[in-house]
């Protein structure tokens, strides 16, 4: 009976390890055929060399911010070695103790999942990335499920075979989608906390950590308690693993999310329309620029950096200060619209009124997508008088209410717009670029895209070419009287005789005096002397691009041009008349850093230093004693004008622009190493206030000039110059009228009563 028993336990022995014998080398096998591709294709060895893919292309300022970003996936890898420390700590404290001791497969903690389900999960990080790289959705059948993770394993030891410790926790990082398009750890820490990854404190670093669970689940936007308490977790976790006291982590448990949501869509952030300007242009750039191999570069996942010339601080200073005026700007003139039956409109019959709000409709998306659809015209013209919920924008930001399309329609139709742009005259770098006061909801471009009349910002190209072209003196005299151009002398259809806006006439005044005044008659001489198209040649010389006809209506600014034409041209006088195209890209990067492509700006000579010089000084006049004096002086000002008293002491050379019935105002700035030009007025030339005290370019645009020079000079790292304009050592015109009248004056005393001998 004993001797049976033996042989019975022998024969389980045997059997026992038959059978795990069997099955470690089932497991082995199964292994085997998953490592030569059996379940599935595994990566390739190429591929584990590369396995970064959709890699956003940054765009990269002056400065060396990232100011915006090109990306189906908002990732931008970082190194290991700008990972702060805490962060890893934290993520081998959570997520795998034993992870600097396994070789991708933790088989204590398989087994202990194994023996004890829910004890914790089995995956290492090296298991988790080996997922995420190369590993679709887990199925939801069992067998296909354990195929995975066997592939999962295999890849895993590839990868620890492969790469170090250190590159393998930074391609996770690098990897993980935190939502809220925050695909990897960089831009997680700069939409969740505005900051980069090496600025992360401790309990920042817990948060993101402890988001690894679960990102859709944690997700601090939405579940702020629950993700604060999976970051104590992550905190409890590193006490335990020795990395902090219990002193530590009480104190830092007690600190909340402090969140800082900075999010990076192509709405959102620095410089918006400017990026949207820099996509495009993109997209042409990479049909002419293919790789070695003839593959055009894909600028949402192949990892470019573009180099830009804006300066992320004076952007910021320049979108502030949009933001300052223009909202106050909007309430008096909501104020004002109260009172107009026809709001937002002026000076227009119903007929214009319904085709300027028919042509918005066809223009928004809502009509674009019902037309798609097949819809009818009167099924469209249903949808858009329906009441739905949307969401509106207000300057105390977005609003959820119920109205009709059509009444959106006009709604923004209330909404003054305004652009501003600051050129670098010595290198035509484009320093600030705001094409409107709000990207998501108005995307028109008011820098580039937009073209509007210039009015009295064009007079200064006249009185350019006078000087250049006649060595004319700021102290030169002309009459104040009305002058007629008679239609034969340039081909026009009727006789041209332009009248001051002011209605006054009579006696003399300087060139200098007549500018600053913008006294039209004067400027109406001046053309007719040097000839409109000897204008027309000086200003597209500067920078202006836009095809016009020279007629002696240019002289007080009747044709469309764009902000960034007039101030690049602007720019011109302070570069001592040469020209410097702008620039907005100096370099184009590949993912390793190698330059792909640089940009030199063109360059040529349009006045001579001395007539550029003479521009500046008078144009100084409009800020010493024209309608740009309220930069320096007290005034009694409407309500609306923010930020006053400016201040400004240094030399600044500036022309406001009014418009007919104030649809446009306009103020060009300029100071020896920056010009800034600002436009406003509605979307619609119909849609402006109803009088000049409030209309006109020094109450709309000078006001945001002011305040974002303002921003600029207090921000000593810029160094926007508030030294004199260089005058020429060999100047020959003279420029102080104070000595001009007095040597007229000694001239006129001299010459004496005329003797017989003397004729």
């Amino acid at each position: 009976m004993t001797e049976k028993k033996a042989i019975d336990f022998k024969k389980y022995v045997k059997w026992f390890w038959g059978l795990l014998l069997g099955g470690v080398f089932a497991v082995c096998f199964l292994f085997f055929l998953a490592s030569v591709g059996m379940f599935g294709e595994l990566p390739t060895f190429e591929e584990l060399e590369n396995p970064e893919n959709n890699l956003a292309t940054e765009i990269i300022s002056s400065d060396g911010k990232t100011i915006g970003k090109y990306a189906h996936e908002n990732r931008t890898p970082i190194k290991y070695k700008d990972l702060p420390e805490n962060l890893i700590q934290a993520l081998v404290a959570t997520e795998d103790e034993r992870y600097y001791d396994h070789s991708g497969i933790d088989f204590r903690g398989t087994a202990r999942a194994f023996l004890k389900p829910g004890s914790g999960g089995a995956s290492t990080i090296t298991q988790q990335l080996a997922k995420m790289l190369f590993t679709k959705r887990a199925s939801k059948n069992i067998f296909k499920r354990v195929l995975q993770k066997m592939k999962e394993w295999v890849v895993a030891v590839k990868l620890e075979r492969q790469y170090t410790k250190q590159e393998i926790l930074a391609m996770y990082l690098n990897k993980y989608d935190f939502l809220n398009q925050a695909v990897g750890i960089r831009s997680a820490a700069r939409i969740y906390f505005g900051k980069e990854p090496r600025e992360l404190e401790m309990h920042e670093s817990a948060m993101l950590v402890g988001m690894l669970k679960n990102s859709s689940y944690f997700n601090p936007l939405r579940r702020k308690e629950l993700v604060l308490n999976r970051r104590n977790v992550v905190l409890f976790q590193m006490n335990r693993n020795d990395i902090i006291t219990n002193e530590q982590k009480d104190s830092i448990q007690k600190i909340p999310l402090s969140l800082n949501y900075t999010p990076e869509s192509h709405s959102d952030g620095l410089a918006t329309y400017f990026r949207e300007y820099t996509r495009n242009f993109l997209k042409k750039w990479v049909k002419d620029n293919p790789k070695p191999s003839g593959e055009l570069y894909n600028i949402y996942r192949d990892g470019l950096k573009i180099y830009v010339t804006i300066d992320s601080r004076m952007q910021r200073y320049a979108e502030e200060a949009m933001k300052e005026h223009m909202a106050n700007l909007q309430k008096y003139f909501f104020n004002e619209q109260k009172r107009n039956k026809t709001a937002p409109f002026y000076d227009i019959e119903k007929e214009d009124m319904r085709k300027i709000l028919v042509r918005a409709r066809n223009n928004s998306d809502r009509y674009k997508r019902l037309k798609a659809a097949g819809k009818s015209s009167k099924e469209i013209e249903k949808v858009f008088n329906t009441k739905t919920e949307m969401r509106v924008f207000t300057w105390k930001g977005d609003r959820d209410t119920t109205m009709t399309p059509y009444d959106s329609i006009r709604y923004y139709k209330h909404f003054l717009r305004s652009g501003l742009v600051s050129v670098e005259p010595q290198t035509g770098h484009v320093k600030a670029w705001v094409g409107g006061i709000n990207h998501k909801h108005f995307k028109y471009d008011a820098v580039k895209q937009q073209k509007r009349q210039v009015g009295s910002t064009f007079k200064p190209f006249v009185y350019a070419t006078a000087i250049n072209q006649l060595k004319k003196s700021p102290c030169d005299k002309l009459p104040n009287t009305l002058y007629t151009i008679p239609k034969e002398k340039y081909g026009m259809e009727d006789d041209w005789t332009p009248k001051n806006s002011d209605g006054e006439y009579g006696g003399e005044l300087t060139l200098k005096k007549a500018l600053a005044g913008s006294v039209n008659v004067i400027t109406a001489r001046l053309i007719d002397e040097v000839s409109p198209i000897n204008v027309a040649r000086l200003a597209k010389s500067a920078g202006i691009t836009t095809d016009f006809q020279a007629n002696p209506s240019i002289a007080l600014g009747s044709i469309d041009l764009s902000l960034l034409e007039m101030t690049s041209a602007y720019s011109t006088f302070a570069n001592k008349g040469m020209r410097v195209a702008p620039m907005f890209i100096t370099q184009i990067e590949d993912k390793n850093g190698t330059v792909l492509d640089t940009f030199v700006p063109e360059t040529k000579e349009v006045v001579s230093e001395e007539s550029a010089y003479v521009v500046l000084n008078l144009m100084e006049g409009v800020t010493q004693g024209g309608s740009g004096t309220r930069l320096r002086t007290h005034w009694n000002r409407p309500k609306f004008i923010t930020g006053y008293p400016y201040k400004f002491t240094n030399a600044i050379a500036g022309k406001t622009g009014t418009t007919q019935n104030q649809s446009d105002g306009w103020f060009m700035g300029v100071v020896p190493n920056l010009a800034t030009g600002v436009w406003t007025g509605g979307e619609d030339r119909s849609t402006h206030f109803a009088g000049l005290k409030m209309g006109q370019g020094a109450s709309m645009s000078l006001p945001t000039w002011a305040i974002y020079m303002r921003k600029c000079y207090e921000d000593k790292s810029l160094n926007i110059s508030k030294a004199d304009f260089e005058e020429p050592s060999d100047l020959s015109i003279n420029v102080d009228c104070s000595k001009h009248e007095e040597k007229k004056k000694e001239g006129e005393e001299g010459e004496g009563t005329p003797q017989d001998d003397d004729f």
